[in-house]
């Protein structure tokens, strides 16, 4: 997702971007016209990190991993796993119970970590989306970018709930009514600023129009953990899971406040 550019950009770089207020307009990286040097044409790459993002069928591979590819996510645990490569620009969803761990290991995803990982949830009857992304935490060059990163994953988020869809197209035309979903965007982040919940509104909405206009997520600023609706705290037939299956905090405030006093020591 473009994100192994910005491993190398300072944000004293970058200029305001409506999505991010610390990044600017325009290319991050603009190459001009081919020229020649020494007798030679030279083309150098164009990288349009800040232009529209395209979901392309053809670059995603699919993974079911025991899991029922017709099972209603409200009756049996339904997780997305998806990666992706800066080299090959492949994109590797893996379906599963669980979030698939071996997809998420190696150096360069431990790196980059911009992978993004989501579960299906059933609160009080009604199902919802929720996805998980890192911003920044874990080595010094993800807080350095921490800005960038909330951009890019903002800009490519359409791109993602898109290959959720069309890979578990299976489940989508036995309950095409999950596409009305609400979709709960989590960023965590060590920087109290980007460390925030967001309501992206209609899954159908979000992988369509993405961030601000889908919906209510124009005031997802707003979207605190408080407007989430709440599992019941006693077992409950309506609720499902009743653990969450992505091990990462949920209340993200408490997060911060945990990172923020790892700092400290």
């Amino acid at each position: 997702m473009a994100l192994a550019a910005g491993l190398f950009l300072l944000p004293a770089q970058l200029k305001h971007h409506s999505c991010c207020p610390d990044l600017r307009r325009g290319p991050l990286l603009v190459f001009g016209k081919p020229r020649r040097e020494r007798g030679r044409r030279s083309i150098a790459p164009v990288a349009r990190l800040f232009g529209p993002a395209i979901f392309e069928a053809s670059k995603l591979k699919v993974l079911f991993l025991g899991v029922d590819e017709q099972k209603h996510p409200g009756k049996l645990p339904r997780t997305y796993t998806l990666t992706h490569s800066d080299v090959t620009s492949k994109i590797t969803l893996a379906v599963s119970n669980t979030i698939n761990r071996a997809q998420l290991q190696g150096w360069y995803n431990r790196l980059q970590r911009d992978e993004v990982v989501a579960e299906w949830k059933k609160v009080q009857g009604k199902m919802s989306l929720h996805v998980h992304c890192h911003i920044s935490g874990g080595h010094f060059l993800l807080d350095l970018i921490a800005n960038l990163r909330y951009y890019i994953f903002c800009k490519e988020l359409p791109v993602v709930l898109k290959a959720f869809v069309h890979g578990d197209e299976t489940l989508f035309n036995s309950y095409p009514e999950l596409e009305e979903a609400m979709v709960w965007v989590y960023f965590h982040s060590s920087l109290p600023e980007f460390n925030r919940v967001e309501c992206w509104g209609p899954l159908r909405d979000a992988a369509s129009r993405g961030r601000g206009k889908a919906g209510d997520a124009s005031s997802s600023s707003s979207g605190s953990p408080m407007d989430r609706p709440q599992q019941c705290q006693v077992e409950c037939d309506c609720c499902f899971p009743p653990q969450s299956l992505i091990p990462w905090p949920h209340d993200l405030q408490e997060e911060y406040q945990e990172s923020a006093g790892q700092l400290q020591q």
